[in-house]
C-alpha cells in the first residue's frame, strides 16, 4: 500500500506517475494521429448502435442529449463531436453574465497575479507562455483565469462565453501529453507544453481568450470561426498551419455560437480582463454545462 503522501489529492499515485513518465517517452503525435485514423474508420450501419451505445455506457455519455440516432454517426469521431439535441442547453438572460463555453469539470481558477496562473498546487505558468504573446498577456494582468477539463464522456464542442467578434487566433505547436487530473498535478507547465489553439473574443465585457489545449489522443482541434484555416482542423497536422490569423473585419459571433471543437476530450483555459467576477459557489471539481453562468461583469 502507498504511503499517505503518495495518495495526496495534490499528488498523483505512484502508478500514475509511472504511466505519465512512460507516455512522455512515446511518439505522442504519431500515436495520436494513429488513434485519429482509427476513430475515423467507417462503422457499418448495422453495428453502429451496438458499438456506440457500448462505448457511451463505458465512459458515461448521456445519450438523451445526443442530437441524432446512433445509426446516423458513421464513425467514432463523428460521435465524439456530436451536436446536442435542440433545447438541451440554455443561455443566461442577463447581459452581464458570462457562460461556460463547454461541458466539463472546473479545475483551478483565480486572479492572474504578476502575469502568472495556477495549473495545480505547486505548478504555475506564465500567461504569456500560454498565449505565446506577451503583449496579449498584458491585457489579463490582474484579470481572472478559469480551467475546465473535458473527459471522454463530455460534449466536445466549444461555444462563445458571450456575444462578440473574433479579431485574431493563434496556433501554438507542442506536445500531446494527457491533461487529466494526475497529469495536471504531476507535469510542470503542462498547459504551455501541449499544443494549443487560441481564439480571442472581443465582447462588451472585454477581450476573452479561449484557449483549447490539446492532449494525448486529441490530435485535432477544429476552428468553426474559420473553417478555411487548414480545412478547419488546425492542430496536429503533418504540415503545421499558419500560426496566427487576424480578421479584418473581426468575425462576428452570436451568444452560444460554436467556435471550436475537440476531436476527443481535453481542457479549456479561459482568460478574462479585470472587471470580471466569478460566480458565487464556483469550486474546483464542480460540473458545469455549456451556457451555464460562470462569471459576471461589474
Amino acid at each position: 500500500m502507498e504511503a499517505a503522501s503518495e495518495v495526496s489529492p495534490d499528488r498523483p499515485t505512484a502508478g500514475w506517475r509511472l504511466i505519465l513518465a512512460f507516455l512522455r517517452l512515446l511518439p505522442q503525435r504519431w500515436m495520436s494521429r494513429g488513434f485519429g485514423r482509427v476513430a475515423d474508420f467507417p462503422i457499418a450501419k448495422p453495428f453502429r448502435r451496438t458499438l456506440l451505445s457500448t462505448f457511451a455506457r463505458a465512459v458515461g455519455i448521456n445519450l438523451s442529449e445526443v442530437e441524432l440516432p446512433l445509426e446516423d454517426y458513421p464513425t467514432l469521431n463523428a460521435f465524439f463531436v456530436r451536436q446536442l439535441r435542440p433545447g438541451a442547453r440554455e443561455w443566461p438572460a442577463s447581459q452581464d453574465a458570462l457562460a461556460s463555453p463547454v461541458d466539463g469539470v472546473v479545475g483551478r481558477f483565480g486572479v492572474i497575479r504578476d502575469g502568472v496562473a495556477i495549473q495545480a498546487k505547486g505548478h504555475e505558468y506564465p500567461v504569456a507562455d500560454l498565449l505565446g504573446d506577451a503583449g496579449e498577456a498584458e491585457r489579463y494582468r490582474n484579470g481572472l483565469f478559469l480551467t475546465i477539463y473535458l473527459s471522454p464522456r463530455h460534449y466536445h464542442r466549444i461555444h462563445t462565453p458571450a456575444p462578440g467578434a473574433v479579431p485574431a487566433a493563434a496556433y501554438l505547436p507542442g506536445t500531446l501529453l494527457p491533461v487529466n487530473a494526475p497529469a495536471v498535478m504531476h507535469i510542470p507547465g503542462l498547459f504551455v507544453r501541449n499544443e494549443r489553439l487560441v481564439c480571442y473574443l472581443d465582447t462588451p465585457r472585454g477581450r476573452i481568450a479561449v484557449v483549447a489545449v490539446g492532449a494525448y489522443n486529441v490530435g485535432r482541434i477544429s476552428a468553426a470561426f474559420d473553417p478555411e484555416w487548414s480545412g478547419g482542423s488546425v492542430t496536429n497536422r503533418s504540415r503545421p498551419p499558419e500560426p496566427r490569423r487576424r480578421y479584418q473585419p473581426p468575425v462576428p459571433v452570436a451568444a452560444g455560437r460554436e467556435i471550436m471543437a475537440f476531436h476527443l476530450g481535453s481542457t479549456v483555459v479561459l482568460l478574462f480582463e479585470p472587471g470580471v467576477r466569478l460566480r458565487e459557489g464556483l469550486t474546483s471539481g464542480l460540473e458545469v454545462k455549456v451556457g451555464e453562468q460562470i462569471a459576471i461583469t461589474g
